[in-house]
C-alpha cells in the first residue's frame, strides 16, 4: 500500500484505525475505517480510508476518500 502511495504514512493509518470518524464492515468480512488527516502536499484537511482485513488490524488499502 504504501509503495503504490508513498505520501501516506503507516502512522495516519494506525491513528484513524484507533480513532476513527466512521467504521463499516464489508460482506467479505474486511473492515473500513475513515479518519481525517492533513495532506502535507498542499496543507488540505482530507478524509483518508484504510481498509483492514477481518482482524481489524492488518492493513490492507489506503487511500484518500474524495466521495466521502
Amino acid at each position: 500500500m504504501l509503495r503504490k502511495r508513498p505520501y501516506l504514512t503507516a502512522e495516519w493509518c494506525n491513528a484513524i484505525v484507533v480513532a476513527p470518524l466512521r467504521r463499516s464492515a464489508q460482506p467479505d468480512g474486511r473492515i473500513r475505517w475513515w479518519g481525517r488527516v492533513t495532506d502535507p502536499r498542499d496543507g488540505q484537511v482530507r478524509v483518508l480510508r484504510v481498509v483492514t482485513l477481518d482482524d481489524g488490524e492488518t492493513i490492507d488499502n489506503a487511500f484518500f476518500d474524495r466521495a466521502y
